[in-house]
């Protein structure tokens, strides 16, 4: 017998038991997804803040954001805050202080929020503003990645990309930067 058919005898005698794979975890009820969502947010350096309405997250970005430099809103309703993005050259966007998008769905298991170039129009800006807000329905929150694929799995898209947090990178020494190559905070509006 040779070497490599012995390696592969071994090999074959020394399987593990087969089990049945674990189905993945089953949405929740709202208020736990919330929870998650918040939860994991917070902890890769992220804000997540409940609101009523679109008037709730108007009065909170004015009150923290006004008069505090360039604010771009991809929300209509929002426009007020600053300047409505539009089809401008990306370039335009180099000074922007903070960015306000919507989002399609957030997912709970890593805080992540989907984004297409159809609710964009401008997909650098969530990557080029020094602060990323984002908006997105409570009831389009989803469980688990596993979900969010179910979702935009069979769709037909120019530009999609999920973010989650702030941008982070850290070095050997383990010094992390936020904003290294994105955005340097995020705040998720639950609306």
């Amino acid at each position: 017998m040779s070497s490599r058919e012995r390696i592969l005898s071994a090999v074959k005698k020394n399987q593990p038991e087969l089990t049945e794979l674990v189905a993945y975890i089953q949405p929740e009820s709202q208020e736990d997804l919330l929870g998650r969502f918040t939860s994991v947010l917070e902890g890769i350096g992220g804000t997540a803040i409940v609101a009523q309405d679109l008037a709730g997250v108007k009065s909170y970005l004015k009150e923290m954001w006004q008069g505090k430099g360039r604010i771009v809103s991809m929300i209509p309703e929002l426009q007020e805050l600053g300047e409505l993005a539009g089809e401008a050259d990306p370039h335009n966007f180099e000074n922007v202080e903070l960015a306000i998008i919507p989002a399609h769905f957030a997912v709970a298991e890593n805080s992540a929020v989907w984004v297409t170039e159809e609710l964009l129009q401008q997909r650098v800006l969530p990557f080029i503003t020094q602060n990323l807000a984002v908006v997105v329905s409570k009831a389009r929150l989803v469980a688990t990645m596993h979900h969010a694929y179910d979702i935009i799995g069979s769709g037909d898209y120019g530009f999609g990309t999920f973010i989650a947090g702030p941008s982070k990178t850290a070095d050997i020494e383990q010094s992390l930067v936020l904003g290294a190559h994105g955005s340097k905070s995020m705040t998720v509006f639950l609306i």
